[in-house]
């Protein structure tokens, strides 16, 4: 998956994260995009929802909703637009 992450240690821990999130949910060999729509308020994500997947009905849309909860969010508030790119292996 392809995002900015400001500090090495947070960069790691949502690193495995997204690791967790695709071996539960989705086949970390295949690759898929996902855009997500949700709700940013204390650095959090809230409320999101799926508004496309590159690779419907192969679980993606539920790790991407799944590294929502994990992604850092800084300052931003209001409705964000998350686009998520898990690239396979």
């Amino acid at each position: 998956m392809s995002l900015v992450l400001t500090s090495a240690v947070s960069a790691s821990a949502f690193e495995q994260s997204m690791a967790r999130c695709l071996s539960k949910h989705a086949n970390m060999r295949d690759a898929a995009t996902v855009m997500l729509e949700c709700s940013a308020d204390s650095g959090k994500l809230s409320d999101c929802k799926v508004l496309q997947d590159s690779a419907a009905g192969k679980g993606f849309d539920k790790a991407a909703l799944c590294v929502a909860e994990a992604l850092p969010m800084g300052s931003k508030t209001g409705q964000v637009k998350v686009p998520m790119r898990f690239p396979g292996s």
